[in-house]
C-alpha cells in the first residue's frame, strides 16, 4: 500500500518511477490481510444475525454454509482489486516490473530477470511477513495468516496461537462459521498493549461465544495423525485440531534484499529498517515506509508515509507524518475501536486523569436475547478536560472510532462531547451522555 501510493504521487510530480513486485500488486492488506479478512468477517457475522432473528419474529429454516463459495468469491474480489491497483499505478505513469530486486549498492538494483537498474532514489516498501517464533517439533504442520485464506476446507476444530489482533480476528471468524476454536497465548491476557478494560471485555465476549482462551502457555509440539493434529502445550495438556495456526507476530520483510551491500542500517530495537522523521534511512537516497520499518504497522499509516515521501523528495514539499493519536480497529466479534491513550498510558503521563466508562446490553440485544455487552470508555485529562483516549467494544466500533478519531485529533474536550446533542436511540449516544466519572486518578508530585 505504501509503495503504490508513493509510486502514484511521485509519478504525478513528473518523476520516472519503476515499481518492482515479485508477487501480486496491492501488498499485505489487499492480497493477504485486512481486505480478504474483512470479507471473511462479514461471512461469519451472518450466523449471529440468524441467531438474533427469532427474537424479531423471523422463523428461518436451518441455514447451510459453503466454504468453497466464500473462498471463490473472496478470490474474485481480490483479483478485481489487484487489477485496479495495477491500472492506477500504470495510469499515473509508473512502470511495473514483475520481478524481485536486490540492492547491489546505494543506487544499483539487480532484477530477478537478470537486468540491472540504476536509480537516483530507492524506496523500500516490502512490508512484513509472518513470524512463527521459536522452531518447535512439527512446525512444518503449522499455517500462518498467509495460508489461512486458501484452505481447501473449513476446519471443524482449529487451534490458533497468538493473542494479538490477527489471531483473535481469525478465532472469531472461524467460530462464527461454526468451528470449535481454541486460542493459546503465552501472556496473562490477550490484546497486549490495549486498554485493560478492552482486554478483559473482549476475552469475556469471546468466551461467551464458545471460544476457548488458554493463557500463560504455548504450543511446544505439533503432531500429525492422518488428517488431524495434536497441539501439545507447555501446561502439559494437548488439544486435538484439524488445523493449527500461528499468529504470534510479523517481522519486517528484509531477507535477501541486499541491505548490507547498500549499507542500510536496521533499528536495533525492533529489527525494522531504521528511518528518520522523513522515512529516510542512513543512506541519504534510500527511504523506507510501512511495515518494513516496524513503526506502526497499519495500512493507512503506510499510505500516509508513502505519500509524504513522494511530497518530500519529488514535490519539493517536506512532510513529516504525525504518528500520534492514530485510530485503529480490531475486527473481533464484537469489534474494537480505539484511539489515543490507554488508561495506564494516561496515568504515566498526566497527574490528573478522569475515567468515564459504561458497559451495557444494546437495544437490539433486549429483543434478540443476545447476552453480548458493549463497552465504551473515555479517558480525560482532569486538568485541561481534553479527551486523551477513547475505547469502544461493540457493533460498528471501527466505524465509530474513525469519527471519534477526528475529535481526539482536534484536541476536543469532555465539554465538547457533553455539548454535542445525542443521536437517539443509538449505542454511540453514550459517548456524549457520560456525565459522572467512574474513576478519578490524582498522582501526587514527588517530594
Amino acid at each position: 500500500s505504501g509503495g503504490v501510493r508513493a509510486a502514484r504521487i511521485a509519478a504525478g510530480y513528473g518523476s520516472s518511477v519503476m515499481v518492482a513486485e515479485e508477487y501480486r500488486m496491492g501488498g499485505t492488506c489487499v492480497i493477504r490481510g485486512c481486505v480478504p479478512k474483512k470479507l471473511m468477517v462479514y461471512a461469519s457475522h451472518v450466523r449471529h444475525e440468524l441467531d438474533d432473528a427469532a427474537g424479531f419474529g423471523w422463523t428461518i429454516p436451518e441455514a447451510t454454509f459453503d466454504w468453497s463459495t466464500l473462498i471463490a468469491n473472496k478470490d474474485k474480489e481480490i483479483a478485481r482489486l489487484e487489477a485496479a491497483y495495477t491500472f492506477n499505478v500504470e495510469k499515473a505513469g509508473a512502470t511495473i516490473v514483475k520481478a524481485r530486486v536486490t540492492l547491489e549498492d546505494a543506487h544499483t538494483l539487480r532484477l530477478s530477470t537478470g537486468e540491472s537498474v540504476r536509480a537516483k532514489y530507492i524506496l523500500i516498501a516490502t512490508g512484513g511477513t509472518p513470524n512463527h517464533g521459536e522452531a518447535i517439533p512439527g512446525i512444518e504442520h503449522v499455517i500462518s495468516s498467509n495460508e489461512v485464506f486458501h484452505l481447501k476446507t473449513l476446519p471443524k476444530r482449529i487451534v490458533i496461537q497468538g493473542g494479538g489482533y490477527i489471531a483473535l480476528e481469525f478465532a472469531c471468524i472461524f467460530a462464527g462459521l461454526g468451528a470449535d476454536v481454541t486460542v493459546i497465548y503465552r501472556g496473562e491476557n490477550i490484546l497486549r498493549g490495549f486498554d485493560e478494560d478492552v482486554r478483559k471485555h473482549v476475552r469475556s465476549e469471546m468466551e461467551k461465544a464458545g471460544i476457548t482462551v488458554l493463557t500463560g502457555c504455548i504450543v511446544t509440539k505439533v503432531e500429525k495423525h492422518g488428517e488431524s493434529f495434536s497441539a501439545h502445550l507447555s501446561s502439559g495438556s494437548s488439544v486435538a485440531a484439524d488445523q493449527v495456526m500461528f499468529a504470534v507476530g510479523r517481522h519486517p520483510n528484509i531477507k535477501g534484499l541486499g541491505l548490507d551491500k547498500a549499507g542500510v542500517a536496521l533499528n536495533p530495537v525492533n529489527g525494522g529498517i531504521a528511518v528518520n522523521e522523513f522515512s529516510q534511512t542512513n543512506v541519504p537516497n534510500i527511504y523506507a515506509v510501512g511495515d518494513v520499518t516496524h513503526r506502526i504497522n497499519l495500512t493507512p499509516v503506510a499510505i500516509r508515509e508513502g505519500h509524504a515521501f513522494a511530497d518530500t523528495v519529488f514535490g519539493n514539499r517536506p512532510v513529516q507524518v504525525d504518528h500520534a493519536d492514530i485510530p485503529t480497529a480490531v475486527f473481533t466479534q464484537p469489534e474494537v475501536g480505539t484511539v489515543g491513550l490507554t488508561e495506564a498510558e494516561a496515568l504515566a503521563q498526566y497527574t490528573h486523569v478522569d475515567i468515564y466508562k459504561t458497559d451495557f446490553r444494546s437495544l437490539k440485544s433486549t429483543m434478540s436475547g443476545s447476552q453480548s455487552r458493549v463497552l465504551m470508555k473515555l479517558i480525560v485529562d482532569g486538568s485541561t478536560d481534553r479527551i486523551l483516549g477513547c475505547h469502544i467494544v461493540g457493533p460498528e466500533a471501527g466505524e465509530l472510532i474513525q469519527v471519534v478519531g477526528i475529535a481526539v485529533k482536534m484536541k476536543a474536550t469532555k465539554a465538547d462531547f457533553d455539548g454535542t446533542m445525542a443521536v437517539h436511540p443509538t449505542g454511540a449516544e453514550e459517548l456524549v451522555t457520560l456525565r459522572t466519572p467512574t474513576t478519578r486518578h490524582v498522582r501526587q508530585a514527588a517530594e
